[in-house]
């Protein structure tokens, strides 16, 4: 009796400029991967462009091993992009996206493929702690996962991170979405797919410091907001609704105070009522570009060119069977 064939798993890993640290964290990956032997992998490296001689390296690991792959881009185009051209590229049942700079255990990939197994289409690795996160960036994650799940309406955990697992029916929906500004994490969250946790101590990184810098991090949280969430164009309509009714009823206790002689003792003076009258167009001016704000919502939305909607097709056969 024939063993049933072994379900392939592939892993990829973004690159850019990680010509010290590549080898060695391709050895610790192999090693890993070693102890996993119910399963075949794939390893795919996006060069993101390097030119530290990541390139040349990637090229020895790919002519020693028949399971790497190698992608290499023309220019930078970023991590996200890079991330999403080895989404597109795995052949595998389950997808694992993991950062080749060491800060993600290789050892909890086996949690992974455990809940992956359990039934869960998408498994997210979550940093309870990094060693050498600094007290500006700590407080920024937090103000941006606060903004974001509020303004959004998809719920990212505190600390998620571009470590996960996902299923190849959740890998076929992501390549359905073509938008350039995108932020990875966010458009798998909003497929809406069965998720699953594992929490992980960050490493220290093997080398080097983050090529994600301050500037880079904010520029992907506004890149994030703006992508996944239409609430900014809405916001000086909120405001403008607020100062319009007061401003209006403020206008009104004026003038009416002025015909009856001041018995409101407000003592308007013609200053007064041009400030008044500016608060007025001005609030008018915010809420004329909150409709503004609704077309744009809708130009907006069809240019993501993103499904209309995600069946579930697992769930569909359980709830059929």
């Amino acid at each position: 009796m024939n063993a049933s064939p072994k379900k392939l798993i592939s892993i990829v890993a973004p690159l850019f400029n990680e010509r010290e640290v590549v080898l060695r964290f391709d050895a610790s990956l192999r090693q890993e991967l070693a102890t996993l032997s119910n399963y075949d992998f794939e390893i795919i490296y996006c060069d993101d462009g390097s030119t530290d001689g990541t390139l040349a390296r990637v090229q020895e690991l790919c002519a020693q091993h028949t399971n790497t792959q190698l992608i290499r881009f023309s220019r930078n185009f970023g991590k996200e992009v890079a991330t999403t051209a080895g989404i597109h590229a795995a052949r595998g049942e389950a997808v694992i996206t993991i950062d080749s700079d060491g800060q993600h255990p290789v050892e909890m990939l086996s949690q992974f493929i455990a809940k992956w197994r359990e039934g869960s289409h998408v498994v997210i690795g979550v940093r309870t702690a990094n060693q050498r996160e600094g007290v500006v960036k700590h407080a920024g994650s937090k103000l941006f996962y606060a903004l974001f799940n509020r303004l959004s309406g998809i719920r990212l955990v505190p600390g998620s991170t571009d470590y996960r697992l996902i299923d190849k029916i959740v890998q076929h929906d992501f390549m359905q979405m073509t938008e350039h500004n995108r932020i990875t994490r966010g458009l798998i969250d909003w497929l809406g797919y069965e998720r699953a946790f594992v929490h992980f101590k960050a490493h220290p990184r093997l080398q080097g410091r983050a090529s994600y810098s301050f500037k880079k991090l904010s520029r992907l949280a506004v890149d994030s907001v703006i992508s996944l969430s239409i609430a900014p164009l809405y916001a000086t309509a909120y405001v403008g609704a607020i100062i319009l009714p007061i401003s209006v009823l403020l206008g009104l206790a004026m003038i009416v105070d002025a015909l009856l002689g001041d018995p409101l003792q407000l003592h308007a003076t013609g200053s007064a009522y041009v400030m008044v009258l500016l608060l007025f167009l001005v609030s008018v001016l915010m809420v004329s570009q909150g409709i503004s704000g609704l077309y744009l919502s809708h130009i907006h939305a069809e240019t993501q060119n993103r499904p209309l909607y995600v069946i579930d097709e697992t769930a569909s056969r359980k709830h059929h069977a």
